[in-house]
């Protein structure tokens, strides 16, 4: 399941990163995203979704969103 499909407040736990861009992968490494690590969706609007990571609340579009596959 990818995060797109995750419950709002709900803790998952990262399982993969689905995406053949190193960039895209360094850039969600630096937030924190990365296996294993819990993420949560605070909330949901019309082109993506507001995330907690660590310590932090991040903005990421569908298209990212989709990329990240939880557990």
């Amino acid at each position: 399941m990818n995060l797109c499909a995750a419950e709002l407040g709900k803790e998952y736990i990262v399982a993969a990163i689905d995406t053949d861009d190193e960039e895209l992968n360094s850039f969600l490494f630096s937030l924190g995203c990365y296996s294993g690590e819990p993420i949560t969706v605070i909330s949901r609007r019309r082109g993506g979704c507001t995330v907690s990571i660590k310590d932090g609340r991040y903005n990421i579009d569908n298209q990212l969103a989709a990329a990240i596959l939880i557990g």
